[in-house]
């Protein structure tokens, strides 16, 4: 299928590993010019041909820097992929436990970068009538406990991105902005790979590798398995195309069947 991608031109965020750089793979396959924005430049990204621009999209310099970078290498943006986020760097599941950095933190992670990189992209977007994708949680619409919990300051912080998108593809889309949201369940990512998932199999008392291995049947996730990053980024270039134009504040929840309330 002919996603009627060839040419246009998209800023990614969080795009080193994970679900950023499947993006970034899967939007260049489409003859999509990107820029990609991350804190490193893994060797991965090097090789996908995106254009890697080395920022910290938790200050708003490095976030105008970012934006500038890609409006002087194509002149507009067509399209926005707020994906930067995670939760590497809290260890505590209780809610006691949590401290007002751990707040700050993970607010300015998962909901502040996505609004000034948005804030920033909204002029350019504007000219183009562009897209943008961001990417939430399904940990902000179904909290839980145990093995399976997220940090509770990750959880609220994407509940409150949500939240946001959502009243932004009113107000944009009223000047010809698309705004969408996917919402991935559990993705084979560095967020359960590293220390969040390290800390979730000490609190529930098994071994990291086997947490791993139980956990998808354990969220009751319908395959079985995990969702891959790629599977993730083909929904990302699917919202993003002229094909998906009438979806608008939409919240793609790709889960596995996880989440079964209507």
């Amino acid at each position: 299928m002919d996603l009627q991608l060839t040419g246009k031109r998209a800023v990614v965020t969080g795009a080193s590993r994970g679900i950023g750089l499947a993006t970034v793979e899967a939007l260049v396959a489409e003859g999509v010019r990107v820029v990609a924005g991350s804190r490193t430049v893994s060797a991965e990204l090097a090789a996908t041909g995106a254009i890697p621009v080395t920022t910290d999209l938790r200050t708003a310099d490095g976030v105008n820097a970012l934006v500038e970078r890609a409006i002087v290498e194509f002149g507009d943006i067509d399209l926005l992929v707020n994906n930067v986020g995670g939760a590497d760097h809290v260890e505590h599941l209780a809610f006691a436990d949590t401290t007002d950095d751990d707040w700050f933190d993970l607010l300015n992670l998962n909901l502040m970068a996505a609004v000034r990189t948005t804030r920033a992209s909204v002029p350019s977007l504007l000219r183009t009538k562009g897209v943008v994708v961001t990417v939430s949680s399904d940990g902000a619409l179904t909290p839980r406990q145990g093995a399976l919990a997220t940090p509770l300051p990750y959880a609220v912080s994407k509940a409150a991105l949500n939240a946001c998108m959502k009243a932004l593809s009113v107000e944009l889309g009223l000047e010809g902005i698309r705004v969408t949201t996917v919402s991935p369940g559990s993705t084979r990512t560095s967020l359960w790979e590293g220390e969040v998932g390290e800390t979730l199999a000490r609190a529930a008392g098994v071994p990291h590798d086997a947490l791993l291995k139980v956990l998808p049947e354990q969220a009751g996730m319908l395959t079985g398995r995990w969702i891959e990053p790629k599977e993730i980024a083909a929904a990302i270039a699917f919202v993003a195309s002229p094909l998906s134009g009438s979806t608008i504040g939409a919240n793609f929840e790709i889960d596995a069947g996880a989440r079964r309330s209507l």
